[in-house]
Order: C-alpha cells, then sequence, then structure tokens
C-alpha cells in the first residue's frame, strides 16, 4: 500500500501562517492557508493512493465540514513537528503501508507528478526528500520508520534539510532529493503563490 499523509491546520485567524498576518491580516493569512491547502489537495487526489489529512487546530466536524466527508483524518497528536511526522509514520506503517509520504500544505508546487516521482523513488532508496528553498524540506517519504530523522532537529529553521542529510548520511541510509520547490511562509514568498494563480 502507499500511503501519502497531508499535514494542515484548520483555517483559524490568528493561529494559521502568523508570519503572513502583518501584510495579509489575520483573516487574510487564515484565507490563504485555506486556499492554499485547497489546492494541494485538489493535485494530490487524481492519485491512486490512500491517503489521510493530519490537522491540528479545528476539531473532526470542522474539517470535515470545510474539505468534505469523503477523507480521513486524525489529529496530528501532541509534540513538535519531528514528533508528530514520527507518529504518523509510526501509524502508517503498522496498518500495512510499504511506502509512505508525508506533504504540509504551503508549497503550492507540489503536484501529481513529483508524488509519484517521489513514491517510485522509494523503491530504490530508504528516504526521499523535497527540499524547500528555506532550507526546510516540502515532502519526506520513507519505507520504514527511521526515528533518528525526527530527532534533534531545529524545526521551522534553514538548518532542517541539511541535519536531516546529515543524520541520513550517519545512519548509512540510501536517499534522494527532489527538484527544489518554495514555500509559503513569509510576505517574500507570496508571489509564488501569485503566479500560480496566474498560470
Amino acid at each position: 500500500m502507499h500511503h501519502l499523509i497531508l499535514f494542515t491546520r484548520y483555517p483559524e485567524p490568528n493561529r494559521t501562517k502568523t508570519r503572513l498576518i502583518p501584510k495579509l491580516g489575520a483573516d487574510g493569512a487564515a484565507n490563504l492557508h485555506r486556499e492554499m491547502t485547497e489546492h494541494t489537495l485538489s493535485q494530490v487526489l487524481p492519485l491512486n493512493v490512500s491517503m489521510e489529512v493530519r490537522f491540528s487546530g479545528g476539531s473532526l466536524e470542522l474539517m470535515q465540514a470545510w474539505l468534505g466527508s469523503g477523507l480521513v483524518y486524525q489529529p496530528q497528536g501532541e509534540g513538535d513537528l519531528g514528533e508528530r511526522m514520527a507518529s504518523a509514520f509510526h501509524n502508517s506503517f503498522k496498518v500495512g503501508a510499504c511506502k509512505t509520504i508525508i506533504i504540509g500544505s504551503d508549497c503550492p508546487g507540489i503536484d501529481a507528478q513529483i508524488l509519484t516521482t517521489a513514491f517510485a523513488h522509494l523503491n530504490d532508496v530508504d528516504l526521499v526528500l523535497g527540499p524547500a528553498l528555506d532550507g526546510g524540506y516540502y515532502l519526506i517519504g520513507l519505507r520504514r520508520l527511521i526515528p533518528e530523522l525526527f530527532q534533534n532537529i531545529n524545526w521551522g529553521t534553514s538548518k532542517v534539510l541539511q541535519q536531516t542529510i546529515n543524520v541520513a548520511h550517519s545512519l548509512g541510509l540510501c536517499y534522494q532529493c527532489l527538484a527544489p520547490l518554495a514555500d509559503v511562509d513569509r510576505p517574500e514568498d507570496l508571489e509564488v503563490w501569485h503566479n500560480l494563480q496566474q498560470n
């Protein structure tokens, strides 16, 4: 089973895309997050893989009212981003996935082709990473849970990708990086989203 997990947050003003609030206002930042999550879903739903949405904020009822009742939803749970991703991978492999990929909702360049390529790479490597231009990653794919990849990482900083690759080297993992893409986190990133809207 190929399993895709989308990490997102319920689009509540003042709790979503806070770095964009000075530029867009609280409602505008939440609305941008809502639009980007919906865009990401529209790109990945055509894939023939099992899928779930892992959310923070809101509730199951609010998520279903927003994105529909036809999706599988799970709360992200407690802990930092690494602990929440490790938990998601653990649950995925426990129910029988042979390949699992986690993506976020703030990288509008993700599409079905990128995900198809990432799943294909997992035939040959232990780890697939999608480098973000800000030094993080927009995608991580595994064939089994490797807890060390989610420990002692400075989440939310420009060091995330390099620290993760360093761990992969130290464990002797085979890994593959995809094409770099831009996240939309800061005011200067908004052009990425606006350009996509015009195409």
